[in-house]
Order: structure tokens, then C-alpha cells, then sequence
């Protein structure tokens, strides 16, 4: 008799992501990955399906568990966590704690201090790819959370199954692996139920003071009983279709931006001006970007008024992105560079 079908579910799911980081590994020491667990169901649930699956190919496979600090008691919880990862046969596991500032609000500030430990984690340990336990019903609510920002269709793609580190270290680039975002919640937690794996709740998954916990437990609900039960379903289906649309124009945006550079390094208005706006759009934020703009601070407002630039030309003044970066118009060129060059 097989496994329970969540704990097959889980562990197929697994499986191919290993053997797509067998393929990715050069040949030699069998490749490490490390399992990123907080001792919640979807974790725990990936961490015990690793377990199983890296040993059968050849695998060695570690975990790491992040103490954020932010709930009394947790420096206990993730030493028990940790305790419980040694016991599927994890090794080497590690816990790190970390300081959580203030930049970006309470949970982006969180995120960013979670992956920079795991970077770090991985870079210490020489470990090909780190695994997440995000699920489909996690990436419903981000593409939820993106359209609210109403920022286009990048912010609809929703967490890539695959995804670069913060680093930008040698082999960072697809460090992340989310095997479970076609998975929904309810399946992990009964791979953990049937397998008595011990689970933990983060009470700030249900306080209402976050807006992810509101979307899950307030948002989600109401369009479901209004729309139907599967909206978790078409919502994760839509991230999926617009990262293909979204890859399609970044890659025509970065061959139009070398086709519209100039010599000297500012971009070409006439050849701006003959691309489709979300072409263009994408051309004129790498170029902020480049020019010295931080990408979390350069909002769809800012390269609006850029591209007025181009399209609504009326001789306007400079204009003053983030990070110093100033705008401006020079009979058929556009200039972006730092303030008081």
C-alpha cells in the first residue's frame, strides 16, 4: 500500500524540483539543499518530503530555521524546530536569529531579514538551492496583494517557482525553489496530520494587523462564497500566465533598451517613442534603475511622469526620482544620471 495521497502529492512535487537541481548542478560532490522551515504545516510538510526524496537521489539536504526575535518565546521555538529537523535526518541544520528593522513596514522588513539570513545560510553551507514551503493558496493571496497595488502585470506574476538570492552571489541567481505552488494549504497540513508531524501556528498569520493575514482570512473567504470555491485556484493560474506575459516584455524591453542607447549613454526619444507604452515603461525603469534609482522606491507614478517626457513633451522641468536620480530632456535625448553631475 502506497503513501497517504498529500504525502505522494508532496513528495512528487519535491522530487522534481531535485531532480531539476541534480540538472542544474555540475558533476561531482552530490549538490546540498537546504530546507527553509519555520515549523508550520507547509514547512514542515516540505522539510519531511525532502527528507524522504534526497536521500533516493543522491542528495544531501540540510534545514535552517529563522528566528525573527518579534514573539516572546521564539528563540525556544526555533531550537525546537530545529530539534524536529534533525529527527526527518536533515543535516546540517542551523538557526539563525536576526534583526528585523523598520523599513517597508513590519512584514516587508521581516522578508528582507529572512532571505538575507538565508543567503547567508547558503552561501556558508555551499548550498545549491534553498526550498520554500510557499503553497498555491500563498500565491493567490500575493496576487491579490498585487493587484491592490495596482503597479501592472509584474506585480500579478506572484513568486516565481524558481528565484534569484538577494546577493547576487555566483549561482545566486536561482537559489529559491517553491515546490508546492501547486499545492494548496489544506493538502500540506494532512501530509503533516498523517505523517504526525508536530506542527506550530504563527499567531501573527491570524492578527489582523497584517494585511496578508487580512487578505487570507478576510478577503479570500468573501470572494470565495461570492465567486465561488475556486477562486484560490484561478487566481494562482493567472500569476502563472501573467510571469509568462511579464518575462516576454522584459526581455523585448532589455533588447529595445540597447537598441535605443546612444554613444554617450542617454536613450534615444525617437526610438522611445515608437515602442508600445509597457515596453517603453520597462525601458525607462531599467534605465532608472541603472541610472541609481532603489527599485522599492520607484513607483508607477514616477515612471508615468517619465514617460510624459516622451509622449507629452511641453518643455517641462527635470524631474527628481529616488536615489538622487534627476530626469530631463535634451533635444532628442533623454538623460537619466545623478543629481549635480
Amino acid at each position: 500500500m502506497g503513501p497517504h495521497p498529500a504525502v505522494a502529492a508532496i513528495r512528487l512535487a519535491v522530487r522534481r524540483v531535485l531532480h531539476d537541481v541534480l540538472s542544474d548542478s555540475p558533476p561531482g560532490r552530490p549538490p546540498l539543499v537546504l530546507v527553509a522551515c519555520s515549523g508550520g504545516a507547509d514547512s514542515m510538510a516540505l522539510a519531511s518530503a525532502v527528507a524522504f526524496e534526497a536521500p533516493r537521489l543522491r542528495l544531501r539536504a540540510g534545514g535552517i530555521t529563522v528566528d525573527h526575535g518579534l514573539q516572546a518565546g521564539s528563540d525556544a521555538r526555533a531550537h525546537e524546530v530545529a530539534e524536529r529537523l534533525t529527527a526527518l535526518g536533515l543535516d546540517p541544520v542551523d538557526t539563525v536569529t536576526v534583526h528585523v528593522g523598520h523599513a517597508g513596514g513590519p512584514e516587508a522588513a521581516a522578508r528582507t531579514a529572512r532571505y538575507a539570513a538565508l543567503d547567508d545560510a547558503a552561501e556558508r553551507h555551499g548550498a545549491t538551492a534553498v526550498l520554500l514551503g510557499h503553497t498555491r493558496d500563498d500565491q493567490a493571496e500575493t496576487v491579490l496583494l498585487g493587484l491592490a497595488r495596482g503597479s501592472g502585470t509584474r506585480s500579478l506574476a506572484g513568486m516565481a517557482a524558481v528565484s534569484g538570492g538577494l546577493s547576487g552571489a555566483s549561482g545566486a541567481d536561482r537559489r529559491y525553489r517553491r515546490p508546492f505552488l501547486a499545492i494548496d494549504r489544506q493538502t500540506t497540513r494532512k501530509a503533516c496530520l498523517v505523517q504526525a508531524l508536530p506542527v506550530w501556528d504563527d499567531p501573527h498569520n491570524a492578527d489582523p494587523s497584517f494585511t496578508r493575514s487580512r487578505v487570507r482570512h478576510e478577503a479570500l473567504p468573501v470572494l470565495e462564497k461570492a465567486l465561488g470555491r475556486g477562486v484560490v485556484e484561478a487566481l494562482a493560474r493567472t500569476a502563472r500566465l501573467s510571469r509568462d506575459d511579464a518575462d516576454a516584455l522584459d526581455t523585448w524591453a532589455q533588447e529595445a533598451q540597447r537598441a535605443a542607447t546612444r554613444p554617450d549613454g542617454t536613450l534615444d526619444i525617437a526610438a522611445l517613442h515608437a515602442l508600445p507604452p509597457a515596453v517603453r515603461r520597462r525601458v525607462l525603469r531599467r534605465a532608472a534603475i541603472a541610472a541609481g534609482a532603489p527599485a522599492g522606491s520607484l513607483f508607477a507614478r514616477h515612471i508615468e511622469e517619465t514617460d510624459r517626457l516622451i509622449t507629452a513633451w511641453r518643455g517641462q522641468r527635470p524631474l527628481n526620482l529616488p536615489g538622487r536620480v534627476e530626469v530631463k530632456r535634451q533635444g532628442g535625448r533623454l538623460v537619466l544620471q545623478q543629481a549635480n553631475q
